[in-house]
């Protein structure tokens, strides 16, 4: 672990995740950026020459839950809207555009009240947590896997079962948009994926107007790039909103347990008309963050699994 300070990545003295500093923080009372400061900090690290792991996992990945919420974007709904209503061919508002279209009435609800649920959706445990620089694998029955730059919020749920926000990260919600395509019931087939985090937790407040690049690279050139956008800014719920929808539900605020919520996208290359195929790089950075998130796609070798019988 390694904190920024004077222009350098510097060892965090005594710890070896950022759970467990979290979990000291919380038995101190203290945030993560004192906790750090208290433990010391040791000599710099060169980051061009270590593996960057993810900024958060669990021992036991099942106690990591992956998650995310979609047409939470201003402009989110377009590229979905238009997938579904040529699958569907009829003029009526889709159930996405209905959806995206709830948001912006009441998913920027005042202080202390709830606002409008958001789309939600389950990804995996801990195991489908990918680190920068690993391949993206789609399972081989998969019709697409495309990219989705995002922001993910970090969370660790205390002894006493509140949700505590750790940070935010960089994130390439990996989804397959083909199959999302055929039917709008398929979406949580089309989600069971990976998702790749970028390697730094950005403490505090998540800026209000955050604007990076998605790019997909295939043999080194670009083949595709766009600009992105996220925070609030640009979002049809507020982060609270979101969050007080994701752990509104007892299981989700287990002791212990880690969760990792992806807040949604308005860029798609799928939906340019864009499909990434094995060995291209998809590429996506983002201010604060001062590392890019990159990630090949892969494709698992196939696999039928079956039932047998006790």
């Amino acid at each position: 672990m390694a904190l920024p300070a004077d222009g350098l990545a510097r060892q965090i003295l005594g710890v070896d995740s950022v759970l467990a500093l979290a979990r000291q923080a919380l038995a101190a009372g203290d945030d993560l950026a004192a906790t750090a400061a208290r433990a010391g900090l040791g000599e710099a690290v060169d980051l061009d020459t270590v593996r960057l792991l993810p900024p958060i996992d669990h021992a036991d990945p099942a106690h990591l839950l992956l998650s995310g919420t979609g047409l939470t974007h201003l402009g989110s709904a377009e590229g979905r809207d238009r997938m579904h209503r040529a699958a569907a061919a009829d003029p009526a508002p889709t159930d996405s555009m209905r959806m995206f279209r709830m948001g912006v009435e009441g998913g920027r609800p005042a202080p202390g009240e709830a606002g409008v649920q958001p789309e939600w959706f389950y990804k995996g445990d801990g195991s489908c947590l990918i680190a920068s620089g690993e391949p993206l694998v789609s399972p081989a029955f998969a019709l697409d896997g495309g990219e989705e730059p995002e922001i993910a919020g970090i969370y660790q749920i205390d002894a006493a079962g509140t949700p505590v926000r750790l940070g935010f990260a960089l994130a390439n919600e990996f989804s397959d948009h083909v199959t999302e395509r055929g039917n709008d019931l398929w979406l949580a087939h089309s989600k069971l994926r990976p998702a790749a985090l970028g390697p730094e937790l950005w403490l505090g407040a998540l800026p209000p107007d955050v604007r990076g690049v998605s790019r997909i690279l295939r043999d080194g050139t670009v083949l595709w790039e766009k600009p992105f956008l996220s925070g609030e800014a640009n979002m049809s719920h507020t982060v609270e909103n979101l969050e007080r929808h994701h752990f509104k539900y007892a299981p989700f605020r287990r002791p212990g347990d880690v969760h990792v919520h992806c807040f949604g996208t308005a860029t798609l290359s799928f939906s340019d008309g864009v499909t990434a195929r094995p060995g291209d790089v998809f590429e996506i950075e983002a201010a604060p963050f001062a590392l890019p998130l990159r990630n090949a796609l892969a494709v698992a070798p196939a696999a039928d699994p079956t039932v047998t019988v006790l």
